[in-house]
């Protein structure tokens, strides 16, 4: 009766042991879920951030000015546009 009786309380032991280290293992991951989903709302806000900055670096008035001001570009008229016509094409039978 005594051999069961420590059998059981081993048993029991194990088993608190093993419930105790399942808890444990719970918690961490609960931790790390918790900290990946921190992450991930941080990740979404800036991009977010990062969109709304590129449709404003992108405005057509952005872009003119740089193009007039570091390419030095111009806007295309008919008094600077150079027209080349295509004497071959015309010759064929």
């Amino acid at each position: 009766m005594i051999r069961l009786n420590l059998v059981l309380l081993l048993a029991v032991i194990a088993s608190a042991m093993y419930l105790v280290r399942m808890q444990y293992d719970s918690r961490l991951l609960y931790t790390q879920l918790d900290r990946a989903r921190a992450e991930s709302r941080q990740l979404e806000t800036e991009h977010q951030r990062l969109l709304v900055e590129k449709r404003a670096q992108a405005t057509p008035l952005r872009v003119e000015k740089i193009a007039r001001d570091k390419l030095q570009m111009r806007t295309a008229t008919p008094a600077i546009s150079l027209y080349v016509s295509d004497s071959v094409a015309g010759a064929q039978p």
